[in-house]
């Protein structure tokens, strides 16, 4: 059994995201570069992890068009922005329940220092949005041979 060190500001600020999800609120970075609180009209699930070489994003944007999704890397920090649309309600359509969310959607992440902002790739296929951060080269670790004398 590993013991790990309780870290109270940690657990206030997993709740205080908790509860900005639950409220559709996240901290979004403006064009100027100051954080904000923004108000999103639906948030995406996001996975991020990491490999020997790369960080690895998925955000799952089922029912958005390619067109209407932004990414961004400024200042290390990684932005996603978009909107699903509405359908529009046809004449010989009703709606009898709407229960999916429409609207805009902002996902800022911090990354790494190690972290190649010119390493970048973005690929969106079938309502998920990958994104590939590659890390730099001085990050990687190098093995050096010690001789004996």
């Amino acid at each position: 059994m590993n013991l790990v060190k309780w870290d109270p500001i940690r657990e206030l600020e997993d709740v205080s995201n908790r509860l900005n999800r639950l409220f559709g609120r996240s901290l979004a970075r403006t064009e100027s570069g100051s954080d904000t609180l923004a108000m999103n009209d639906w948030t995406p699930s996001t996975d991020i992890s990491e490999t020997d070489t790369a960080y690895l994003i998925k955000a799952e944007i089922p029912g958005v068009n390619r067109e209407d999704v932004k990414v961004t890397l400024q200042d290390g920090m990684l932005t996603i922005r978009g909107e699903r649309r509405q359908e529009k309600e046809e004449k010989d359509k009703k709606f009898h329940r709407i229960e999916r969310t429409y609207g805009s959607f902002v996902r800022s992440f911090r990354m790494p220092d190690d972290a190649d902002e010119s390493a970048i790739k973005a690929e969106f296929k079938d309502g998920m949005l990958n994104v590939t951060l590659g890390k730099s080269e001085k990050a990687k670790p190098k093995a050096i041979e010690v001789s004996v004398s």
